[in-house]
This record gives structure tokens, C-alpha cells and sequence, in this order.
């Protein structure tokens, strides 16, 4: 499984937000941790089916989705 495949949407789960493995574990969830200044290890030890590939897989995620051309007004 490679890390964006880690990356599961379903419209009746979690009202098709993006989530970890197929879990109910939202990437946005995980995002928020890191950004509030968790680690790694916390993460993993509050959320005990996460593995290190998936905190990665969300990071690649959010990377990949701003990943965009910023147009400015003339």
C-alpha cells in the first residue's frame, strides 16, 4: 500500500471527509494534532490502529492538496 492509498473516502462515512485506512479516524483529525503541537508517538499512542505510514500518508495528503497555482489580480 503505497502512502496516498492510505487515504480512504466514503460518502457514509464521515460525510466522505477523507480518512485513514478505511477507519473513522479523519485526515483533518490527525492534521489538527500536528498542528497543535503533538508528536508522532502521541498521536500513535491516542489513536492505537494508527501506524507511522499513516501520520506520513497525512502529511503527503494536505501537501498534495495545496499544491496549486496561485493566481494574482492584474
Amino acid at each position: 500500500m503505497t502512502s496516498i492509498e492510505r487515504i480512504t473516502f466514503d460518502p457514509e462515512q464521515c460525510s466522505g471527509r477523507p480518512c485513514i485506512r478505511g477507519m473513522r479516524i479523519r485526515v483533518k483529525d490527525v492534521l489538527d494534532m500536528l498542528a497543535g503541537g503533538a508528536s508522532e508517538a502521541q498521536i500513535l499512542q491516542d489513536f492505537s490502529d494508527l501506524e507511522t505510514e499513516d501520520i506520513r500518508a497525512c502529511l503527503q495528503y494536505a501537501s498534495a492538496r495545496v499544491n496549486h497555482a496561485v493566481l494574482q489580480a492584474a
